[in-house]
C-alpha cells in the first residue's frame, strides 16, 4: 500500500509527496506536530497538517534568513530568533564567530523536543553555550527590550494560529524598538503567487515599510513550500541590502549550499508583478 501526504495549497493546487513511514505524532498546547519520513524530502516536519520543513529544502530557508543580514553587517554580535524551534536558523547563526549572543524564543517547548530527537541534522546547534532558548510569546517578549538586538529574525509560521501575532504592526513596531541604532529585521512575507499568500505578503510589506526607513523583499526558490516561489523582508533602520553589502563576507569562509553573494544580489531582482502588488499596497 502507497502512503502519500497531501497539502491544499489553494482550493484547486496540491502537493502530494509519497510518504515511507509516520514517525511521530504529538498534541502540544498550541498545535499538532508530525514527523514524516518521505522518500525524495527526507524527514517532514508538519505542524497542523502543513509542512514546515523537509530535510532536503530546509537550507535554502535558513540560509536566506541568516547570511543575507550577516553580509550586509558581518559585525552582528546580538541576535534574537523568533520561533524557528527547529533549530535552523540558530544553526547558521552558530557559523559566526562573531556572534556573541543568540536569544530563540519559541512557544512551543514540543517543538524544539520533537526536533531534537527526530531533525538532528537542524537541531545540532542547541548545545552552543551562546544560544539561550526561552519558552515564551514572541509577542510579549519583544514588549520588555529596547536597543538591545543587532538582529532580529522573524522565524514564524503561517499568520494564522501560534504565530498569528507575529504578523501584526505592534509587533514589527517593537522589534524597531529592541533594535540598535544598525539595526536589521528580517522576516518570512509568504508566496508572492497565489491570491491568498500574495495578499498576506502585500500587508507585512505595508506594515513593515510603515515603520522601518528601509524595507525591502527578496526571494529563493524552496520546492516544498507553496508555488516552490518564497518571499522574505529585509528591514533596518538605515543599512541597505545592496548598497551596504559587505564584500568581506567571502572571507568568512562560511559553509553555505544555496547562499552566495552573487545570489544575494540577484535575491532582491523581483519580477514586475511582485513589485507592482508591493508597490500598490
Amino acid at each position: 500500500m502507497e502512503l502519500w501526504y497531501s497539502e491544499n495549497h489553494t482550493k484547486n493546487v496540491r502537493l502530494s509527496v509519497k510518504i515511507n513511514r509516520h514517525i511521530h505524532s504529538g498534541k502540544s498546547d498550541f498545535q499538532r506536530i508530525d514527523i514524516l519520513e518521505s522518500l525524495e524530502f527526507g524527514r517532514v516536519l508538519t505542524l497542523d497538517g502543513l509542512i514546515m520543513l523537509t530535510e532536503r529544502d530546509e537550507f535554502v530557508y535558513h540560509e536566506m534568513m541568516a547570511h543575507v543580514p550577516l553580509a550586509v553587517n558581518p559585525k552582528i554580535e546580538t541576535v534574537l530568533v523568533i520561533g524557528g524551534g527547529d533549530g535552523g536558523a540558530v544553526r547558521e547563526l552558530a557559523k559566526y564567530p562573531g556572534i556573541a549572543r543568540i536569544d530563540l524564543v519559541e512557544i512551543d517547548k514540543m517543538v524544539v523536543e520533537v526536533c531534537k530527537e527526530f531533525l538532528p541534522a537542524l537541531s545540532c546547534a542547541f548545545s552552543d553555550s551562546r544560544i539561550e532558548v526561552h519558552y515564551q510569546d514572541g509577542l510579549k517578549f519583544i514588549r520588555h527590550h529596547q536597543n538591545e538586538y543587532d538582529l532580529i529574525i522573524v522565524d514564524s509560521t503561517d499568520p494564522f494560529g501560534p504565530g498569528e501575532g507575529l504578523f501584526t504592526k505592534e509587533f514589527y513596531g517593537n522589534c524597531y524598538n529592541a533594535l540598535k541604532e544598525r539595526g536589521i529585521m528580517i522576516c518570512q512575507m509568504e508566496s508572492p503567487f497565489y491570491k491568498s499568500y500574495s495578499a498576506e505578503m502585500a500587508r507585512v510589506q505595508k506594515k513593515v515599510s510603515s515603520i522601518f526607513p528601509v524595507a525591502r523583499a527578496y526571494q529563493a526558490h524552496i520546492p516544498t513550500y507553496p508555488c516552490g516561489h518564497w518571499l522574505f523582508g529585509f528591514a533596518s533602520k538605515g543599512l541597505c541590502p545592496l548598497e551596504d553589502l559587505d564584500e568581506s563576507w567571502k572571507g568568512l569562509s562560511i559553509a553555505a549550499k544555496y547562499y552566495n553573494l552573487p545570489l544575494h544580489r540577484g535575491a532582491f531582482a523581483l519580477p514586475t508583478y511582485i513589485l507592482e502588488a508591493l508597490k500598490n499596497a
